[in-house]
């Protein structure tokens, strides 16, 4: 790489990049099959570098079989982050649309949306709403005419 330019800000740039661009693709319906493996590499990357130390929760929960080492101290730190919320915040404002929880940083989300992203690189878009169904529809009807 050049100068000042590591492998960890280039992984960050493309990472970016599929993601935002991706997203796009995703929703438009373009290119679902092709989007999907540079986002599905991006969710593989996030999985070994960032959650995996942290297991398979995304939420601590003391009641899951695969509950992290440190649950109970996350869940002391929420109890008294609650507290706090409830003594000098607007707490019942604060928690009127769910619950305040302490995020594990697990594989968890990273893993659902690589095979989300799996599902949608093996079937593909999809018909009538997507880019690629009026795409493909449109090279068809083109090549029938001949």
């Amino acid at each position: 790489m050049g100068v000042g330019f590591t492998f960890s800000r280039a992984h960050g740039v493309s990472s970016l990049g599929a993601e935002y661009f991706g997203a796009i693709f995703l929703v438009l319906g373009l290119g679902v099959r092709l989007v999907s493996i540079p986002l599905m590499i991006t969710m593989i990357v996030a999985m070994v570098t960032v959650h995996w130390k942290n297991g398979w929760q995304a939420i601590h929960d003391t009641m899951s079989p695969f509950a992290s080492a440190d649950v109970n101290e996350a869940i002391e730190r929420l109890h008294k982050a609650k507290e706090i919320l409830q003594e000098y915040g607007h707490y019942d404002w604060l928690t009127q649309h769910g619950n305040f929880v302490v995020l594990n940083n697990g594989i968890e989300f990273a893993a659902t949306y690589f095979l989300m992203l799996l599902v949608l690189f093996f079937i593909g878009a999809g018909n009538y709403l997507s880019v690629d169904y009026w795409l493909n529809r449109r090279c068809q009807q083109s090549g029938e005419g001949k």
